[in-house]
């Protein structure tokens, strides 16, 4: 009988799911298709039964296939996991990514490989140097960084969701402005920040990883609602200024009689 191993820091079933979904992609399973069965992908991918058993269950959870009881798993037409519009807040965008992102490098510190690490050091660097160029508010190095240790987690859902991310965040001009403002008011503390990321992941650390990567994020929360409060007190002014004007003695005349 056929046990799982781990390989490669993968149990065997999310080397299942990769190989499965390139099948998905490629068409040769399309839409409405149903799968060979449990036995027969078992000897396709050469792995024990409960190991692709784990392996539709996670395509399932992906969206991209469902089990029909009594007559088998089915290939169904994937649906994206954000909707074309842009219609986001700033702050659910934000509270997105520290959950994510923070679940993201926790899971990350379990998998990385040093060559993963590498890239990630390198990511850093460039950081860096971008931080001595003045390029404060660059996002190439920063984005870099992020990607890395979404790639760290083997899970294609997680590297897709936080690569829609970034591109919401890059579409949303009140969030790139409380980005910018983050940037250029401390750019070594942000340095900071990505250091510390860093080292959590260096040393497989779980919950430095977790917590490091949602401290990341509590500036740009902190920056949000700086931001937000500072407009509602403009528009509060606005208005009560309008209303002086709207009711003062000189606009219904007579203030010389006074």
């Amino acid at each position: 009988m056929k046990t799982d191993f781990v390989t490669n820091g993968r149990r065997i079933y999310q080397q299942v799911v990769e190989k499965m979904l390139v099948l998905l992609d490629s068409g040769d399973y399309p839409p409405g298709v149903r799968l060979p069965s449990e036995r027969e992908l078992s000897q396709m991918f050469a792995v024990s039964r409960p190991s692709v058993r784990e392996a539709i269950i996670a395509l399932e959870v992906m969206g991209r296939v469902t089990v029909r009881t009594g007559s088998g798993v089915y290939v169904i037409e994937p649906v994206g996991i954000f909707t074309d519009s842009m219609d986001f807040s700033p702050f659910e965008l934000t509270e997105a990514r520290v959950l994510v992102e923070g679940e993201t490098a926790a899971l990350a510190a379990t998998m990385i490989t040093e060559a993963q690490l590498e890239d990630l050091r390198n990511a850093y660097r460039d950081m860096v140097r971008e931080n001595e160029e003045g390029n404060l508010t660059s996002e190439r190095a920063d984005r870099k960084f992020h990607e890395v240790i979404s790639r760290a987690t083997n899970n294609r859902v997680l590297m897709s969701t936080i690569d829609k991310l970034w591109d919401i965040q890059k579409h949303s001009p009140d969030v790139q402005a409380v980005h910018k403002s983050v940037c250029k008011k401390d750019g070594q503390k942000r340095l900071a920040e990505h250091k510390a990321i860093l080292q959590a992941l260096e040393n497989r650390d779980v919950n430095a990883a977790r917590r490091t990567m949602r401290l990341h994020f509590n500036r740009s929360l902190n920056a949000l609602h700086d931001a937000s409060e500072a407009k509602a007190v403009e528009v509060v002014r606005r208005e009560v200024s309008e209303r002086r004007k709207r009711f003062s003695i000189d606009r219904l005349g007579g203030a010389s009689d006074l």
